[in-house]
């Protein structure tokens, strides 16, 4: 159908006046929208920019490692079999350094350096090749009050030092000993450190000793005598 329209003039009683020609009617024009090519280039940069991050999230997602997890509770110096571990499917962070599943094997029958939790995962650093408590030493349990527990924290196989320290009351003269010839010391290790008790706040730390001071340890640990010092790296 055309656009044109066709008017005429009409008379006053709204007929045609005779010898009019009706006159063709343009319509109006519409003028194009202009584009702009800086937006046509934002919106093309902004789709291009999602469909790079959708696909990043997909090869994230999508790139999975079979690595070893914590199947159950086990305590400090337990050995490891087994039915302590699984294997489990993650996006594993570059950052994290877990144990690969293919090397299960050669993680079961070690022992286990710090206690493991259900679901963690497991790494090297976690396992040990060492019996905690050696042949020719003792394990001796310190208990230690809050002002007494290190700011940092306490692992096993830490080195640390036994130090006595005179009771309470004790006489001028042996403190006039001590202070001459120093505080007696006991070498130790670190096996385990529990968490603080409810209430108190006592945290109790196993440490290895010699056979030897092993009771001389004990009995400052019962006469309240006893504070545990953490040792140089080099266990000077």
């Amino acid at each position: 159908m055309s656009n044109t329209q066709v008017r005429t003039d009409t008379s006053p009683n709204g007929l045609p006046q005779q010898g009019q020609v009706a006159r063709a009617v343009t319509p109006p024009r519409v003028s194009a929208r202009r584009r702009r090519p800086g937006v046509i280039a934002l919106s093309l940069a902004l789709v291009a920019a999602g469909g790079a991050g959708v696909a990043v999230l997909l090869l994230q997602v999508g790139h999975r490692t079979e690595v070893v997890t914590v199947a159950r509770d086990v305590q400090v110096g337990q050995v490891l079999t087994e039915a302590d571990l699984r294997t489990a499917s993650v996006a594993l962070d570059p950052a994290v350094k877990a144990v690969r599943a293919s090397a299960l094997e050669q993680v079961v029958g070690k022992r286990a350096a710090v206690e493991l939790k259900p679901g963690s995962l497991l790494s090297d650093s976690q396992v040990t090749s060492e019996v905690l408590v050696k042949p020719g030493e003792q394990l001796v349990p310190i208990g230690l009050k809050p002002e007494q527990v290190p700011a940092t924290a306490l692992v096993p196989g830490q080195k640390v030092l036994l130090v006595h320290v005179p009771a309470q009351g004790a006489t001028d003269a042996a403190k006039d000993s001590d202070a001459s010839s120093g505080p007696e010391t006991v070498k130790g290790r670190v096996v385990k450190a529990s968490g603080a008790a409810p209430g108190t706040g006592v945290v109790v730390v196993d440490v290895a000793t010699s056979a030897t001071d092993g009771p001389t340890a004990a009995a400052w640990v019962s006469a309240g005598t006893l504070r545990l010092v953490l040792a140089a790296a080099d266990g000077r």
